[in-house]
């Protein structure tokens, strides 16, 4: 539905700036300009096709359809949408195609209770939007749907806590979440809600045929009944003891502290949550599905979609350790007013439970957004689903949805890959809609903080494999850091460079004295793009960060060590070829991050001259290995700007104060007059850096880990259970390190190890050799084998290990007295993934992760 005009602007073609409009909502006019830019891959295959359907532009000063067509960028060719959250759905609906990779995305609906917080965000809808970004980019067909889930218990709680009615505070809380996504640059292709014509019909269908295949059964129940209220209780409207962990306020449903799945009658003590009295038991009748009799073929379905590769760990653990305990009878049905009626004479009054037709909600989403939403639901030969969420929402996915789709015994589209993510706590403490503990969506945009850097300090940050906690000074380091003075360091650097000495334009690349070099530079990034892109695909999208920053510190490394100021100085033209990598890079930069900074990309190829298609990872993925070849001589580039700022101490100490405690101490401080932004001084504060600082906190950053290569080795003359080596870590002369290796590895295994040592040990005489450093290895739990830290490839002796959140300067020494590493060690631990972690995070070097050979779970000393 694109009507492409004369523009009245005469720019050269693909940077028309007259008009602006969503990629995926154009239903205007638009000049012919920008057709290549905002024709993306819902309609047509490329914008020069569409400019070919529509004819050449008929005024003079518009260059050629040949001009546009074989640009200096194939833009048609390099198509990938990176639009803005839709709203209302595109005008020409995204469709699975016959032959091609269709990739359908969800994330699990956020429930309208109350307003979303940072790790609700990264739990699901973030995450979600990161690998959404990635697929469009690769040229992936990418549908992406979302919504908010509105009917239940805790939608009429909170209607009647705020003396409305449940439609009135389903509406509030939807525009609230909307506002928020949309403010965090979330890509949905639909952001929908639960209570629509189209959830009532496909939930009763689909009811109706599982209760005639035999599915579901009708049964007389027992069930806890308020007298004050005169009515049955749903599950959340019933609180007690947890009989699992002893939680004293666990919802009848579940235990937010144990997750465990509970009924109402499990419950200790249990007592209603709008009166606060003990309710009674009274009979009832309910639906319930019959999940033992779909479990055989729901066993087969999980055995054979966890064999190809795509659940991580922690869902398919959750989902084993359901089917390995038996599962039982559900009860689908609540007495509810707010939900899908149960069409079943006798059941006027009641609804269905919110977790059986809140995960069709997906479907009847898709169904607002698109008629032919059977093509992607009922299409398993030609759509992948992937389906991310937080850990608690696991068994409704694995194991509810799948059994009730299997029950229908039609071909539905079932989950194929599912990441699932820990908790991220906040300083120190737990997020907490309920309670209010931590950062909300809304209040971000109020920190004066960029959301590209929330959405990098979130994703990066990702509890991928156990929780991770945010910490406002983590924010800052990274900001700081990796950011701005590794990032946005080297692209100002370039962009600043070509500006200032070649005029603003792209110098000749092809110069023979520069082409030794480039292909250097084009050499090491290959290694870096490849586990990319390997990361991407399997979700893991803390190591994608990594690896795009990684690119970055590869590319200011370059410049450093070619010099290009002085090589400019005695050749011009081996500069050029430099330079012009430099800005392939850039290029490259751009479409690595744009997943997670998508307006900083934007910002990139502006000053690049170059529109957002061009610089795609479907194109500039290919050209990796000759950069000097992404961007052509002579393109006239932008105007060079800062893509980041620092983040000051000062911020962060306010930023802390203000967001201390809950949302209602937060608010009752306010009200008092409190200046809460503000610090007192005096004595006392936490400030303060690390490395020199004896009163650092302890953490891992005081520890000096060095790469190193064990260069000779034998057996002590005094002692027959220790080792001495020599261990080459990159300074003048190897270390001597006695270790007490002898029992677990030979001198064969020995000699040639690459290893990671700790370099800042205070040395010390054993058995009369001294030993200047201590060499890392993993044990087993039960001390029987023993394994190096191994370094990853391609990282040179004497490079320093650190580990991500941890931004301080080793100390020089460490004194034994303070007993630094003692603290430290407890913290040092193999992952599932044989990564070594401390504290969870990986030790990393710009070249990759840690590992061990075979030692899960193993402590590292």
């Amino acid at each position: 539905n694109l009507l492409f005009t004369p523009c009245t602007l005469s720019k050269p073609a693909g940077i028309c700036s007259g008009i602006s409009c969503n990629s995926r909502n154009v239903k205007s006019i638009v000049c012919a300009h920008t057709a290549a830019s905002i024709a993306s891959t819902r309609g047509a295959r490329s914008g020069a096709e569409l400019l070919k359907q529509q004819g050449p532009p008929q005024t003079n000063h518009l260059p050629k359809l040949e001009h546009l067509r074989d640009s200096l960028f194939d833009t048609g060719a390099a198509m990938a949408s990176a639009a803005a959250p839709a709203e209302g759905g595109p005008s020409a609906p995204v469709l699975p195609v016959k032959g091609e990779r269709n990739v359908l995305i969800t994330s699990a609906l956020p429930y309208v209770n109350n307003v979303p917080h940072l790790g609700n965000l990264i739990g699901c809808v973030l995450s979600a939007d990161c690998y959404a970004r990635y697929c469009r980019s690769r040229g992936y067909n990418t549908l992406y749907v979302c919504g908010t889930d509105e009917y239940g218990t805790a939608t009429e709680t909170k209607a009647r806590e705020d003396g409305v009615t449940c439609q009135q505070i389903c509406d509030k809380y939807h525009a609230i979440h909307a506002e928020i996504y949309k403010w965090f640059d979330i890509s949905f292709d639909i952001f929908g809600r639960t209570p629509t014509d189209h959830q009532t019909r496909i939930v009763q269908e689909i009811f109706e045929t599982i209760r005639e295949n035999g599915f579901v059964e009708e049964q007389e129940m027992e069930q806890l009944y308020s007298t004050g209220l005169n009515k049955f209780l749903a599950d959340r409207y019933v609180v007690g003891t947890c009989p699992k962990c002893g939680y004293e306020d666990a919802r009848g449903d579940q235990c937010d502290k144990c997750t465990n799945m509970l009924n109402p009658t499990d419950l200790i003590n249990p007592r209603c949550k709008a009166t606060g009295t003990q309710p009674v038991l009274r009979t009832t009748r309910h639906m319930f599905l019959d999940l033992p009799q779909l479990s055989p073929q729901l066993q087969e379905w999980i055995d054979a979609t966890s064999a190809l590769g795509g659940w991580t760990s922690n869902g398919l653990k959750v989902t084993q350790a359901w089917m390995r305990d038996g599962l039982k009878q559900r009860c689908i049905t609540r007495d509810l007013e707010w939900g899908v009626p149960v069409p079943v004479p006798g059941f006027e009054n009641k609804v269905f439970y919110v977790w059986f037709d809140a995960c069709i909600g997906y479907v009847s989403i898709t169904a607002c957004y698109t008629d032919e939403w059977k093509q992607w639901w009922q299409n398993p030969e030609d759509v992948q689903l992937v389906q991310f969420m937080g850990k608690d929402n696991v068994p409704f996915h694995t194991i509810v949805f799948p059994a009730v789709l299997l029950g229908t015994r039609q071909p539905w589209t079932k989950m194929r890959d599912i990441s699932v993510t820990e908790y991220l706590n906040y300083e120190d403490d737990k997020f907490s809609k309920s309670n209010g503990i931590g950062v909300f969506g809304d209040n971000a945009k109020d920190t004066n903080i960029p959301v590209d850097v929330w959405r990098y300090y979130l994703l990066s940050n990702r509890p991928e494999v156990q929780d991770t906690d945010f910490r406002w000074s983590d924010l800052q380091a990274k900001n700081n850091g990796e950011l701005l003075n590794n990032f946005g360091n080297f692209i100002n650097r370039v962009m600043k460079f070509i500006a200032d000495k070649f005029d603003g334009r792209i110098p000749d690349g092809s110069a023979e004295a520069g082409q030794e070099a480039v292909n250097r530079l084009g050499a090491a990034l290959q290694p870096i793009v490849a586990a990319y892109l390997q990361a991407m695909e399997a979700r893991k999208l803390r190591d994608g960060a990594f690896h795009a920053l990684a690119a970055s510190r590869e590319g200011n490394a370059f410049f450093q060590d070619e010099k290009l100021w002085e090589v400019l100085k005695t050749d011009p033209d081996r500069c050029g070829a430099l330079i012009c990598a430099c800005a392939g890079l850039v290029a490259l930069l751009a479409g690595l991050i744009q997943p997670y900074m998508p307006s900083t990309s934007a910002r990139i190829a502006a000053q690049l001259g170059v529109s957002e298609a061009d610089v795609a990872l479907r194109r500039t993925e290919a050209l990796v290995a000759t950069p000097h070849k992404i961007i052509p001589a002579g393109h006239q580039i932008g105007v060079p700007e800062p893509l980041f700022r620092t983040i000051t101490t000062e911020e962060v100490e306010s930023l802390r104060e203000r967001f201390k405690g809950s949302q209602t101490e937060r608010a009752r401080k306010e009200l008092a007059g409190l200046s809460v932004g503000k610090k007192g001084k005096g004595k006392g504060g936490k400030g303060g850096g690390k490395g020199a600082d004896p009163d650092a906190p302890v953490d891992v950053s005081r520890l000096n880990l060095l790469v190193g290569t064990v260069t000779a080795v034998k057996q002590h003359e005094a002692a027959d259970s220790l080792y001495v080596e020599d261990i080459d870590v990159g300074e003048e002369t190897p270390r001597v390190v006695v270790s007490g290796l002898v029992k677990f590895k030979s001198v064969e295994q020995m000699l040639g190890a690459r290893v990671v040592v700790v370099a800042n040990m205070k040395p010390t005489a054993l058995r009369g050799v001294r030993s200047h450093a201590m060499l890392l290895c993993a044990s087993s739990p039960d001390g029987s084998k023993v394994e190096f830290v191994e370094p990853p490839a391609g990282a040179a002796n004497g490079t320093r290990v650190a580990v991500e959140g941890f931004p301080g300067e080793p100390d020089e020494v460490l004194n034994p007295k303070k007993k630094v590493f003692e603290a430290v060690q407890p913290d040092l631990l193999t992952s599932e993934e044989l990564v070594a972690c401390y504290k969870g995070q990986p030790l990393r070097t710009p070249e990759g992760v840690c590992t061990v050979k075979s030692i899960a779970g193993g402590t590292i000393r």
